[in-house]
């Protein structure tokens, strides 16, 4: 190499890293968006960034400017008090609207639970009260250690079903890929006859096993007196955040085409809205 070309090849070096650094410069000049999120929970968020939710919060800092910070915790019991509550993050993409833990924007989807089942079963059951599920095998999420926990459960032990139910617990084995998805496999391998499954998770997870799915949303809504089905879901700030919270109404409002495509590519079944007014307490 001839001195010349060597100086030439150093000022490339030189040059590629003030590059390398201005790009850095302005990356780190740019707010975060401090995010909660589960590492390890599809269709929903992962570390790799995969989930919708990780789409959505890419989408609001790009249109605010800003770049996405994570705070990763696994959503079980403590995720919005070591998280949120600890100030180590601002923004929670998916909670119930009117989540007692956080304010709450005005809702960004509804959903519904679903029953699930193959469809070379051809079974279709859409109802509690399906006197097929007494002698059907039945799969069903759990969060806690009874049935009492999450609505589907509490609706058939209301039916005297229990013995033919099976639990599938969202907080399942960590160490494993999406844990919550375990329920959908059991669907497909006939390990269960149907199960009901939370429809976001039910829509991703029904692609992607082996045999074709068919999802029925519970009807009705509500199970008498008061146990419904079906929940609105907003993004969650601490309470007295409140120019977070405009931004991130203001994002929903302007986005929602934008939302929709991203909720429609993750297959999330999704139902109208019935408010579009951001949940204040």
């Amino acid at each position: 190499m001839t001195a010349q070309s060597s100086v030439l090849s150093a000022k490339r070096t030189v040059l590629g890293a003030l590059v390398l650094s201005a790009c850095a410069s302005c990356a780190a000049a740019k707010p975060a968006l401090r995010v909660c999120a589960d590492p390890n929970n599809l269709p929903f968020s992962n570390e790799r960034r995969e989930g919708f939710e990780n789409r959505l919060a890419a989408m609001l800092a790009e249109d605010i400017g800003a770049r996405v910070e994570y705070t990763w915790w696994a959503q079980r019991r403590g995720f919005v008090r070591n998280t949120l509550r600890e100030g180590t993050c601002d923004l929670i993409m998916g909670v119930p609207s009117g989540f007692e833990m956080a304010r709450t924007s005005q809702p960004y989807y509804r959903s519904t639970y679903v029953f699930v089942s193959r469809e070379d079963r051809a079974l279709d059951v859409r109802s509690f009260d399906d006197p097929r599920l007494r002698t059907l095998k039945v799969g069903v999420q759990m969060i806690g250690d009874d049935f009492a926990n999450s609505p589907p459960a509490h609706a058939l032990s209301a039916r005297g079903m229990v013995s033919n139910v099976v639990g599938y617990s969202v907080l399942d084995d960590y160490s494993k890929p999406n844990p919550p998805a375990h329920v959908m496999a059991a669907v497909a391998s006939g390990e269960v006859d149907t199960a009901i499954v939370w429809g976001p998770l039910a829509g991703y997870f029904a692609r992607r096993e082996p045999v074709p799915l068919k999802l029925s949303p519970v009807s009705p809504q509500v199970d008498l007196p008061s146990l419904p089905f079906v929940f609105d879901i907003s993004m969650g700030v601490r309470r007295g955040d409140t120019e977070r919270l405009q931004t991130v109404n203001d994002f929903i409002t302007r986005r929602r085409a934008d939302i929709d495509k991203v909720l429609d590519e993750f297959g999330v079944p999704r139902l109208d809205v019935v408010s579009h007014q951001a949940r204040s307490r």
